[in-house]
C-alpha cells in the first residue's frame, strides 16, 4: 500500500544542509494499522506530508498503491491524493460556521461530486462515527471527541484506501481518546489502512505495528523485539545444553 525506500528529504540553504528523513525506509501493507513514533524534531511530519503527497522528496522512491510519486506533477498529485487519501489532524480544522453536514461536503465538492452522491456519502460518513443526530449541529456545539469525530467523517467521505492520522487524539482527555482510537480501530476492522503519528505510548500499543522515527530513520520496535526474543530463545537453549 505504501513502500518508500532509502528517502531522503534535506532542506538546503546556500550554506547548510539539514536532512529531515536520511536512508528511510518503510513498507506499509493493505488493511494494516501503523503507529508511528519518535520524539519531537525526528522526522515523523514530514514523513506524514510526504506520505500524503503534500511535500516531495529529494531522493529514494516512494509507491503509493503500486504508484511511483517521482515525478507527478502538481495536478497528478492531486489526484492521487484526493483517490487515494485522508487526512486527520490533531486540531481537527472543521470550520466553525458551517455545521457537521457542510463541514464534510466541503472537500467532496472540490472532488466534484454531485449533490446526491455527496448527500450519500456524508450521511454514511456521519453514521459510521455515531454522529448521524448532530448534522445540523455546528463544532462549537460538540465536545472535542465528538469534533474529532466530524474530522474523521469527512475524511472517511471520500473513501479513502490509506488514512493518515497526525496525532488525532493529542487535543482530547483520555476517555476521549480510547474513544476515537476504538473508532479509527473498527475504520481499520473494516478494510482502511491507517498510518498514525502520536506521541501516546498506549495508544500506539494498540496497533498492529509500532515504528520509531529517530534522527530521520526507522526503527522498527516489532522487529526489533522479535529478535529480541529470539536471541533469548537461542541463549536459553544454550544453557539448558
Amino acid at each position: 500500500m505504501l513502500k518508500m525506500t532509502h528517502l531522503q528529504k534535506v532542506y538546503r540553504t546556500h550554506l547548510i544542509e539539514t536532512y529531515a528523513l536520511r536512508d528511510f525506509s518503510i513498507n506499509v501493507a493493505e488493511g494494516e494499522f501503523v503507529a508511528v513514533t519518535g520524539p519531537s524534531g525526528s522526522g515523523k511530519t514530514t514523513f506524514l506530508n510526504i506520505a500524503g503527497l503534500l511535500e516531495e522528496f529529494t531522493g529514494g522512491s516512494y509507491l503509493l498503491d503500486g504508484v511511483d510519486v517521482h515525478g507527478l506533477d502538481d495536478n497528478g498529485r492531486s489526484r492521487l491524493r484526493n483517490e487515494k487519501i485522508g487526512f486527520i489532524f490533531q486540531g481537527f480544522n472543521l470550520i466553525p460556521d458551517l455545521n457537521l453536514f457542510d463541514n464534510v461536503d466541503v472537500p467532496l465538492r472540490y472532488r466534484g461530486y454531485g449533490a446526491a452522491e455527496r448527500k450519500r456519502r456524508i450521511e454514511e460518513a456521519l453514521g459510521r462515527v455515531g454522529l448521524s443526530s448532530r448534522m445540523k449541529h455546528y463544532p462549537s456545539e460538540l465536545s472535542g471527541g465528538q469534533q474529532q469525530r466530524v474530522a474523521i467523517a469527512r475524511a472517511l467521505a471520500g473513501s479513502p484506501r490509506l488514512l493518515l492520522a497526525d496525532e488525532p487524539t493529542g487535543n482530547l482527555d483520555s476517555l476521549m481518546a480510547r474513544g476515537v482510537m476504538e473508532l479509527l480501530e473498527e475504520i481499520n476492522g473494516q478494510g482502511t489502512t491507517i498510518v498514525m503519528v502520536t506521541h501516546d505510548p498506549e495508544l500506539a500499543a494498540r496497533a498492529q505495528r509500532n515504528v520509531h522515527v529517530i534522527d530521520g530513520q526507522v526503527t522498527d520496535f516489532d522487529a526489533e523485539a522479535s529478535l529480541r526474543q529470539s536471541s533469548s530463545a537461542a541463549a536459553a537453549d544454550t544453557a539448558i545444553a
